[in-house]
C-alpha cells in the first residue's frame, strides 16, 4: 500500500513538474505584440509596407494610425526630434504585452557621452517597450530595404540584444555611419536568441 501511494505522489509531481516546463517553455517563445506606430506625416504606403515584411516573422503585429510627435520633443535648435523623448512619450501608449516602434521620415537624435544632441537613425533601449526609427539618414537607393533592417535592429534591442561584433549582423553597430547595405542578416548567436523571445526567423 505504501509503494502504492509512494508511486501515486511520484506520478502527480512528475505531471506538475512538466506542466510547470511547458509553461516556462510557452513563456519563452510566446513574442509581444509590435505595434507600428506612424509619427507626423510618415507615408501610409510606407508603414504598410514595414507592417508586411515584420508580419513575416511575428504575426502579432498592429498598424496605428498616424499621430503628432510629442510636443516636448523637437528641438528647434537643429530642427530634429528627440528619440528619447519621443521613446518614453511612446511607451506611455502600450500595454505589458506589447512593443512599439515609431516610424519617422524626419530626423531624431539623442544624447551621446559628451555630445548632447547626436543626430541618429534610430534608437531603441535594451531591454526595453519602446524604440523609433527615422528614414532621414538613410540612402535614397536602397532606402526601402535599409529602412526595414533598421526596423529590425532597434526591435532586436527592445528584445535585449546588445550591438554585435560581426559585421554582416542586423545588430552591428552604426559607429555614426550607414553600414546597412553590408548587414545581411541576424548572425546565427542573435537568431538563436531572438527565437527564444518568439521571432519566427529561419
Amino acid at each position: 500500500m505504501k509503494y502504492f501511494a509512494f508511486l501515486l505522489l511520484f506520478s502527480v509531481l512528475s505531471c506538475t513538474n512538466g506542466k510547470n516546463e511547458n509553461n516556462k517553455e510557452n513563456q519563452k517563445t510566446i513574442q509581444k505584440v509590435i505595434v507600428i506606430q506612424p509619427l507626423g506625416n510618415f507615408k501610409v504606403a510606407q508603414a504598410k509596407k514595414v507592417f508586411s515584411e515584420i508580419k513575416m516573422i511575428n504575426p502579432n503585429l498592429v498598424l496605428r494610425k498616424n499621430i503628432d510627435f510629442p510636443e516636448n520633443s523637437y528641438y528647434k535648435l537643429k530642427n530634429r526630434y528627440r528619440a528619447d523623448s519621443i521613446i518614453k512619450s511612446l511607451k506611455s501608449k502600450i500595454g505589458e504585452d506589447s512593443v512599439i516602434v515609431g516610424l519617422s521620415n524626419l530626423d531624431i537624435s539623442t544624447t551621446k557621452n559628451r555630445i548632447k544632441d547626436w543626430g541618429v537613425m534610430g534608437l531603441g533601449y535594451k531591454p526595453g517597450k519602446a524604440c523609433v526609427v527615422s528614414d532621414f539618414r538613410l540612402s535614397h537607393k536602397n532606402k526601402n530595404q535599409q529602412f526595414y533592417k533598421l526596423v529590425l535592429h532597434e526591435l532586436g534591442h527592445t528584445a535585449g540584444l546588445p550591438h554585435c561584433a560581426v559585421k554582416t549582423c542586423l545588430m552591428r553597430d552604426a559607429e555614426g555611419g550607414n553600414p546597412l547595405d553590408e548587414e545581411k542578416d541576424f548572425c546565427n548567436t542573435c537568431k538563436s536568441f531572438l527565437k527564444t523571445k518568439g521571432w519566427q526567423l529561419i
